[in-house]
Order: C-alpha cells, then structure tokens, then sequence
C-alpha cells in the first residue's frame, strides 16, 4: 500500500530580497540529506520574498480605474492598483475581491497578490506578488539545491504553490503555480476502473494534490514555508519537466466564458 507524509521544515528565517532560498532551506534541512525522491513545497511568498517580487504600498498611487473599483468593493486603492497590474483581464469585481487571469493564466483572486505573511508588522503596508515566472523560479531552485549538495545528477523536486479557491465550493487550499522534477498530471484516460469499466476522464492533478497535502502540514502563522513530501518519488523525475503550467487549461476549453 502506497502511503506518503508531509513535514514542515523548521528554523526557516523572514526571507528578505537576494537571500540564497536553497541555502536556507538546506540549513533548516541540518544534517538531514535531501532524497532525490522527496518534492519539496514551498509557499510561494518565501520566492517571491527572495525574487524581490514585493510592492510597498506607501510608493503605489491608484489610477482612476483602481479608485472606482475600490469604490464599489469597499477595497484600498492602492490595494486594487496592484491587483490591477498583476493582472491580464479581470474576469469579474464582487464582494470585496477580483477575479483575475494572470500573465501566467491563472485565474484566482485579486491575481494571486497576497498580503498575508508579507511582513506588515500587524497592518497591509506591503503585498507579495506572484513569481514573474513561477515554473522558472522552481528551475533555479531545483538546480541551487542539486549545486550545493554536491552537483549530482538528482535532486528533490521542487513545487511552489499558493492559495488559490474553487468554483463551487467553499474554503481554499494550496495549488501547485511552479514546478521542477514533477509530473503534474497523471493520465488514466484509457484504463479501467476496478470493475473493468474504462476510464474517460480522470486526469490526475499530482501536482495539486501534493500542494494540497503540503498546506495541511504547515499552519498560515507559522512561518514555516516549506513542506518535505515523502512517498511520492514515482512521480518524481531527474528532468525538470513541463512545470505548472501544465495545468492550466486553455482558454478555447474554458467553460464558464
């Protein structure tokens, strides 16, 4: 029987801009050797923290279109301006939030900005942004790890994630938006079930799932924003692979336009 288990990684400092993120890691890590076969998730506002992809609000002056929608949300303006540049098209304004496709094609809330755990000291003075390119940053991260534990052929994996809702349903958990060394998708289109019947449409999120896991082993005040994942190397590959964006559908499939 296959089983798997999720850990937070302790002793990780506040990230600041141009810190090393794969040597914190490692040195959280102590004298424990990172497995090939292990993902290592990682809450994508410590990347972001490190990538400088960080806006002070102090500095944001809103536009016009920001002060109107800030009007009808009952939102900061400045708040929304961010939101707005993050964003590739706003899908729709309701309740306090947008709904937003990313340049990375996301669609989520307010486009993935985040002003939890940002360091605000108690108040939203700054935002956490998305990675630029999230599948890359994963990349790098990968390749710091696979350097400074000696340059061998393998490493962990390495899935960044964030918080992202659901259509229909209540609550929010993590998702996978970067990826290296991890099949996204498992496809069992083509088999059968236990009963014999053939399978249609199940496409397995790996990726998804793992983020999901991953959120349930660290708390969101915590600070603990990596998560090691056991149990999962064979879905684990030496290549980096297709990243995150794997599974994102495109628009031509998108059913509720």
């Amino acid at each position: 029987m296959a089983s798997i288990s999720a850990r937070s990684l302790p002793g990780i400092p506040e990230v600041r801009e141009g810190d090393d993120l794969a040597a914190l890691i490692l040195a959280a890590a102590g004298g424990e050797r990172l497995a090939p076969g292990q993902v290592l998730a990682i809450a994508h506002t410590a990347v972001s923290k490190a990538e400088g992809a960080v806006v002070e609000l102090s500095g944001v002056v809103p536009g016009e279109r920001a002060r109107a929608l800030a009007g009808e949300l009952g939102a900061d303006a400045r708040v929304i301006e961010v939101v707005l540049d993050e964003s590739a098209e706003v899908l729709r304004a309701e309740r306090g939030v947008l709904i937003s496709r990313t340049r990375h094609g996301f669609v989520c809330a307010n486009a993935g900005v985040d002003a939890s755990n940002a360091g605000g000291a108690g108040e939203i003075a700054r935002l956490v942004l998305l990675p630029r390119d999230p599948d890359a940053s994963a990349r790098r991260l990968r390749a710091r790890l696979r350097e400074l534990g000696g340059g061998g052929s393998d490493a962990p994996a390495v899935l960044i994630s964030d918080t992202f809702g659901r259509a229909w349903r209540h609550g929010q958990t993590d998702v996978a938006v970067g990826l290296a060394g991890m099949h996204p998708l498992e496809d069992w289109r083509g088999r059968t079930d236990a009963d014999g019947l053939p399978l249609r449409a199940t496409w397995l999120a790996i990726a998804d799932a793992a983020a999901g896991a991953a959120d349930l082993a660290r708390a969101k005040d915590s600070r603990e924003p990596v998560v090691v994942i056991d149990g999962l190397g064979r879905f684990v590959s030496a290549e980096d692979g297709p990243g995150a964006l794997a599974l994102v559908r495109p628009l031509r499939e998108d059913l509720f336009r």
